[in-house]
């Protein structure tokens, strides 16, 4: 029996014995979670929907914690958590499988990954993968480069799957050697196999891949960097594959599986800034691609951004449902981008439902890069967020805010989100982070996609790795610029709201061992640099100690170095820290997909010191994706100030909200143990600030 058939046969079920609508056990109930979230995000179709109504908007009001449960560790928590049977799994921060009663937070096991493989380097992961045969089942979980399956109710290590338990991300990618790849997250399950995508390095070529459930062997492969005479090759310059990698899947995928059909979301080729060696459209980077899901092979694919030179990646799993179209019912997916557009198609076909537009874009005056002429823009739905930064978009929160953006404005190029690079500082909005993000969009069997959004504005900017007179750099500064720039800055000041910190005086606070094993094998945001040489690695090593005098010979020539490099991620805020732009910072969004029309819009978030100065709300930066209900409800966390709500899915109004000790940067979970609904998140991390512990609070409504 088919895995998804299986849980939907016993979702109906068990769902026929929960105190909620009759209309819980007709089999004409949309497609969406049941008593369990046994997928990520959900459901195979990444609609982020709940069937279950005992909480709905009569009630919501009374939502209280049920239990909580402390990790006990700080980083990044951004799991959202799967039940199944009554049992919750999450994974912890450091990427520890705990399963816990769903009912009660009592744990029933744990399994930690580094007790099987030390070297495994920490990393953000936002989910498991559950699967049952019938007779028992099992969870996949993954750390550092390696693929774990579980028992799922003893969390031993299952011997007869891959390498006595885990498979090597980086084996059978088609490329030489075992290269870092890691995964945060999750695939989806198909029969008895699980797909997924890839984190891959700058340098190494991108892939869709089946691997067998049971013996961890790879069933297919797709190259989303085609190979030479593969369909898409033709968008590359020639020995392609030598300067360039990436065009992976690393937000997500959905699947249709009655048809058998897998939908991935695609980012850009590396390297991310800089595409002079790559010039092309570079199928199938930054691309919305249907495969079938039992061969792996191309059934269309649609480009949302061409030849990118700004980390356009496609940010979050392509969604699947049905609207009203022209009178007709369609099955459709949607999937949003960090320009806050979104694209919807035919879910067969392939074709928009509405059309696109190429426009045409800025060109740049570097002379070793080219820009792509145009950009496809949809006609519907209109974008949620501005397209441009404007002077009627200076701040508005302050006399001096209001200037001081008003100054900055007059001494930055301004382009859009397509500026054409440029060794002179430019606004960058839409932001490298958003418009959409990672925690992805919910849609009901109305046709109706929730989605949050982001409007932030950044910086943007190359810097040669060259002196001004042409001379070459120290090989440890250039080593720098052109391997760790880009997130940690020129400067080394990073950015630590990304996830980026800061190496200034690094030698002050780490050891030359602790870095160079960093740097090495990775971790957080920050890939392996196992394909780096070592000469280059001292060579950085050497130039964050300030000890460049000291390294050993190294080719300072390097023909395959970029001759510019990004400035780094740079938020452009105020002096208060504040976004330099008029609010909203960041919104929840309602798209009725039957007319490509906008429902509403609210806020999302508030900064209460400026509610207090009088400011009207002004939403905050937000990650982690929302949950709708078919008890009327949107839930959502994802914000700054620290809270989860529960929104009214019709128009937007806040119904409930509960204040968390720390941001809420994951998609909730929504499910039901013995007749009786839960709401999961998981809390804490380093996205927006640190904090201590990372911990997961589960609501339900009082006896």
């Amino acid at each position: 029996m088919e895995n998804q058939s299986y849980f939907s046969l016993y979702n109906l079920i068990a769902g026929c014995f929960l105190v909620l609508s009759t209309a819980a056990c007709s089999q004409t109930k949309p497609e969406g979670a049941g008593v369990d979230w046994a997928t990520y995000l959900g459901h195979p179709t990444s609609n982020q929907y709940s069937r279950l109504d005992q909480i709905n908007k009569g009630n919501v009001a009374q939502l209280e914690l049920a239990w909580t449960y402390k990790t006990g560790e700080a980083a990044n928590y951004q799991t959202n958590n799967l039940i199944v049977d009554g049992w919750l799994y999450t994974a912890t921060p450091h990427s520890r499988v705990v399963a816990l009663d769903g009912a009660t937070g009592k744990v029933h096991w744990t399994f930690d990954p580094s007790g099987n493989h030390e070297s495994l380097a920490d990393g953000d992961q936002r989910g498991l993968m559950y699967w049952h045969d019938g007779e028992g089942g099992r969870i996949l979980t993954m750390k550092g480069n390696r693929l774990f399956a579980l028992n799922a109710k003893t969390g031993e290590l299952i011997a007869s799957f891959g390498e006595r338990g885990s498979i090597h991300l980086g084996a059978e990618m088609d490329i030489p050697g075992k290269p870092n790849v890691t995964l945060n997250t999750p695939g989806q399950i198909y029969k008895d196999m699980f797909i997924i995508g890839a984190n891959v390095g700058e340098d190494v070529p991108g892939a869709m891949r089946a691997f067998d459930i049971r013996t961890g062997k790879r069933r297919w492969i797709f190259h989303t960097l085609p190979r030479p005479g593969e369909f898409g090759s033709d968008t590359w310059p020639e020995n392609y594959l030598e300067k360039t990698g990436g065009a992976s899947d690393w937000s997500g995928l959905a699947i249709d599986i009655p048809r058998g059909i897998v939908y991935v979301s695609t980012e850009t080729a590396g390297p991310d800034f800089y595409g002079g060696g790559r010039y092309g459209e570079n199928l199938f980077a930054n691309s919305l691609i249907a495969l079938d899901a039992n061969t792996g092979k191309r059934l269309w694919h649609q480009q949302l951004v061409h030849h990118d030179l700004w980390d356009m990646d496609i940010p979050q799993a392509p969604t699947l449902l049905t609207v009203t179209h022209e009178g007709k019912e369609v099955d459709i997916v949607a999937v949003g981008t960090k320009m806050g557009l979104l694209f919807v198609f035919d879910r067969l076909t392939g074709e928009p439902l509405w059309p696109i537009e190429e426009r045409p874009q800025a060109a740049t005056k570097i002379d070793e890069i080219q820009t792509w002429p145009t950009q496809p823009f949809p006609t519907k739905p209109p974008p949620l967020m501005r397209q441009e930064y404007t002077e009627e978009d200076f701040s508005t929160i302050s006399p001096r805010a209001q200037q001081m953006s008003k100054e900055v404005f007059r001494q930055s190029e301004n382009f859009g989100a397509y500026p054409p690079p440029s060794t002179d500082q430019t606004i960058m909005f839409p932001g490298y982070d958003g418009g959409m993000e990672w925690g992805g969009a919910a849609a009901d069997p109305d046709g109706i996609l929730y989605v949050n959004v982001n409007e932030i504005p950044w910086f943007y900017q190359l810097v040669p790795t060259k002196k001004a007179d042409g001379s070459p750099l120290p090989a440890g500064e250039k080593q720098y610029l052109i391997h760790c720039a880009s997130c940690h800055g020129t400067d080394r000041k990073g950015n630590p709201a990304g996830g980026f910190p800061s190496l200034e005086a690094v030698s002050s606070r780490l050891t030359r061992e602790t870095v160079m094993q960093v740097m090495k094998k990775g971790g957080g945001r920050m890939p392996a640099f196992d394909q780096v040489s070592q000469s280059r690695l001292d060579a950085i090593l050497a130039f964050l100690f300030n000890e460049e005098k000291a390294i050993g010979s190294i080719d300072n020539r390097d023909d395959n170095a970029p001759p510019y490099v990004f400035r780094g991620f740079q938020r452009w805020n105020d002096e208060e820290g504040y976004p330099a732009i008029k609010p909203p910072w960041g919104t929840l969004n309602a798209v009725d997909l039957n007319t490509g029309t906008i429902k509403w819009k609210v806020p999302l978030g508030e900064y209460k010191a400026l509610t207090e100065r009088g400011i009207p709300i002004t939403g905050t930066e937000n990650y982690g994706g929302p949950v709708v209900t078919a008890g009327g409800l949107l839930f959502i966390a994802a914000t700054a100030d620290a809270k989860i709500r529960a929104f009214d899915k019709d128009n937007g109004q806040v119904l409930w909200e509960y204040q968390l000790p720390a941001e809420g940067h994951a998609t909730p979970s929504v499910y039901a143990v013995n007749g009786k609904q839960y709401l999961a998140i998981s809390v804490g991390g380093s996205k927006l600030k640190p904090h201590p512990e990372g911990a997961l609070f589960v609501f339900s409504l009082p006896e």
